[in-house]
């Protein structure tokens, strides 16, 4: 494996498209990044799971396991948080969905430009590095720890991706105020924004996971404003007086 570079990051590229992998890989060294390749599903999740990456860029279709198949081992099996950039010809919204529900934390529609996946990488990196304060944040009844990512609801343990878990985090500080889609998109992707569907299929998959299973949802839309996280139900309650 290659050194780790502080200074751009470790990446491994599972790509079983040589050319593409040589012009990428080639363009990601001379930006500073060290690189491993994997040209099939097994070796990749193999290198994935032995290994620390900055983030793992991995294409969808791949011989062997195919690159949803990696992620929903990654996540599940080995539970590794390692950022996933998933590279996939297919840019439908329902696509993107399942990219995003089997663990991906972003992704970018062949063909691209190089310029940009180094720019998308920047931002996990970025994101992923910087130091999370140990708290436990509460909303209604739901618990996040963010020293050990713990998510509970009604004491029932919840796997969410990681930029899921950095949504709630945001949303869960700044309960009951409501976050503009501008705010959110900022604080996990810093400058490089990526397209209209992203936040919406994160918000979709973490929807499907915090509120569909329970009673009453969490997470609300607020049209033309953007997005809060509280539990109205509490909040509309009288509070009961003892005479």
């Amino acid at each position: 494996m290659s050194s780790r570079d502080e200074h751009a990051g470790l990446i491994l590229l599972v790509e079983d498209n040589r050319q593409i992998a040589e012009m990428v890989g080639e363009f990601l060294e001379r930006r500073g990044y060290s690189v491993d390749f994997a040209q099939d599903g097994v070796s990749g999740l193999h290198l994935a799971v032995s290994n620390s990456y900055d983030v793992v860029v991995l294409d969808l279709m791949l011989p062997g396991i195919d690159g949803l198949d990696v992620c929903r081992k990654l996540r599940g099996d080995a539970k590794k948080s390692t950022p996933v950039l998933m590279l996939t010809a297919r840019d439908t919204l329902e696509d993107k969905l399942i990219g995003l529900e089997a663990g991906a934390d972003d992704y970018l529609v062949k063909p691209f430009e190089v310029r940009e996946l180094e720019a998308r990488l920047r931002a996990l990196i970025r994101r992923d590095r910087r130091q999370v304060s140990s708290e436990v944040l509460t909303v209604g009844d739901m618990t996040l720890d963010t020293a050990t990512l713990r998510l509970t609801r009604a004491g029932q343990e919840l796997t969410v991706s990681p930029i899921g878990l950095k949504l709630l985090a945001i949303l869960m500080r700044e309960s009951p105020r409501v976050v503009s889609r501008r705010d959110i998109e900022r604080e996990i992707w810093g400058d490089t924004l990526p397209d209209s569907d992203t936040l919406r299929s994160h918000l979709y998959n973490l929807r499907r996971v915090i509120d569909k299973p329970f009673d009453r949802p969490l997470l609300h839309t607020i049209h033309s404003a953007g997005y809060r996280l509280a539990d109205l139900e509490a909040e509309t309650t009288p509070a009961s007086h003892i005479a």
